[in-house]
């Protein structure tokens, strides 16, 4: 005789039950995946800003270390450099120009170089903004190497006022998640060419 105990199916309540408890399972695993791609997305973040600031803090501060003047710096939105007298001449051409520039809302940090075969001495009074073009006399175009696309606040700061200047910061704020922080660029010259300035701040002809 067959039990009719076994014959019976689900009850409404044991249904009920099965649905609640494979609710919280389902819910339970999104939440856990939701919460692991969010990490995932926070620690991605975190990793590309902290890359992005260290290549910037090496690319400058080496660029600084080894150059021979701060040329020139008014205002705030960039600085220009001697990056180095390749042709030992003791006089500046375009080629050995960089400008660290932050643009007028100081929300970037990038390098601009001038590829030119034009060795014409360049004075120091003739520095001017990189934005106003002047360097345009000299070389047809400007080459930019982005640093930190994804900053604000850039500030330049001096020991002393270019070209005597022998330390340079540079300061800029950075967001990771959500949180603002203030990072910060510091390099002296190593080969500061002060021998090569007159009385007036000016590059004399030799160093005599």
């Amino acid at each position: 005789m067959i039990n009719k105990k076994y014959k019976k199916g689900l009850t409404l309540i044991e249904l009920i039950v099965a649905l609640i408890v494979t609710s919280i399972i389902v819910t339970a695993v999104v939440t856990l995946a939701y919460a692991l791609d969010t990490a995932n997305e926070f620690s991605n973040d975190t990793g590309r800003m902290q890359a992005q600031i260290r290549f910037a803090t090496l690319r400058i501060s080496e660029l600084i270390r080894h150059s021979k003047l701060v040329c020139y710096y008014a205002g705030s939105d960039d600085l220009a450099v001697w990056r180095a007298d390749d042709n030992n001449d003791g006089q500046i051409s375009i080629s050995e120009l960089v400008y660290i520039d932050s643009g007028s809302a100081h929300d970037h940090l990038r390098l601009c170089e001038f590829p030119s075969s034009n060795n014409t001495a360049i004075n120091l009074s003739s520095i001017g903004p990189f934005a106003t073009n002047w360097w345009s006399a000299y070389s047809a175009e400007a080459n930019y190497t982005g640093m930190m696309p994804e900053c604000s606040n850039v500030q330049f700061g001096f020991d002393v006022l270019p070209p005597q200047s022998r330390f340079v910061t540079i300061s800029f704020d950075v967001v990771e998640n959500g949180i603002a922080r203030q990072c910060q660029i510091n390099a002296k010259l190593r080969g500061w060419a002060g021998n090569l300035l007159d009385s007036s701040g000016n590059i004399v002809s030799d160093d005599d």
